[in-house]
């Protein structure tokens, strides 16, 4: 049997991971537990982060906002701050799983699951997000493209966890966009997703961009050439079309049960296009 241990602050958490240094931890479980139950992962114990309270909840600090790593996605949600500065994070909050999965996942265990697909990752990219990583004796801060190695690989040392996630406020980016394809309507894991954030001009000319694509690589991906193409053209079928030919060779998808490599290349072209509805 597995032991499970439930730490009630981060000096008790420190003192487990001291003595028990293998422990797999989780928050809400729902992809740790689903490994475990499908025999994917074997950890000799388990520390369950839930009682934590310094990891949950929304601060405002400065120009900045720091989510903690066991705030639920529902939490955020609802969350007048996370709604109001950046909406493109909601959007793809709203669209991840199920009603119970956001009330018990959290944003956390969405990022060091490290998964291609997962939904609250592209928007993070595009929002310059950093990564708070803490230990007993230290505290550093990583970009998340730095964080995310590949696929359910992160940048963690031995005792260190994911404390939460820092996103700088008032960047000016009027246009925010998610939006993923998936062979079904609703609880889908997505076939190509695209976080687009942008500053648009009154003549729709774009000043600046930044986009990114999942389920198209080993991790997240972004393009800084093609944003730079971007910035100073029209908003339009024509000036999105210049580009199209360099995301298609950037991007590395696979072949798998989901969908081919060639269907995720031409999707992630028509996500790109489809900024033209959202740009008014």
């Amino acid at each position: 049997m597995t032991d499970i241990f439930l730490p009630s602050d981060l000096d008790e958490l420190w003192r487990l991971l001291n003595i028990k240094p293998e422990a797999a931890l989780y928050a809400g479980g729902t992809d740790l537990l689903v490994k475990r139950r499908s025999g994917l992962i074997d950890p000799p114990s388990l520390v369950c982060l839930e009682r934590i309270q310094e990891l949950k909840g929304v601060k405002e600090c400065g120009d900045e906002v720091f989510v903690g790593a066991l705030t639920t996605h529902s939490e955020l949600l609802s969350h007048r701050v996370i709604r109001k500065h950046f909406p493109v994070l909601i959007q793809a909050i709203a669209v991840l799983g199920s009603p119970p999965v956001r009330n018990m996942g959290t944003i956390g265990g969405n990022i060091v699951t490290a998964s291609p697909a997962g939904d609250t990752l592209a928007p993070l990219y595009v929002l310059d997000a950093q990564m708070e990583i803490r230990s007993l004796s230290s505290s550093r801060r990583v970009p998340i493209s730095a964080f995310i190695l590949g696929p359910g690989q992160i940048d963690l040392g031995q005792g260190e966890i994911l404390a939460g996630v820092w996103i700088k406020r008032h960047q000016g980016f009027r246009l925010q966009h998610y939006e993923k394809v998936g062979r079904r309507n609703a609880l889908a894991c997505s076939v190509v997703s695209m976080a687009a954030i942008m500053r648009v001009s009154s003549d729709n000319r774009i000043y600046e961009i930044r986009l990114a694509w999942g389920s198209v690589g080993p991790t997240v991906m972004r393009f800084p050439e093609v944003e730079r193409l971007l910035e100073g053209k029209p908003l339009t079928v024509d000036g999105l079309n210049d580009v199209i030919e360099l995301v298609h060779a950037g991007i590395k998808p696979i072949d798998d049960i989901r969908a081919t490599a060639s269907y995720r290349r031409e999707v992630a072209g028509r996500l790109l296009h489809r900024l033209i509805n959202y740009s008014t």
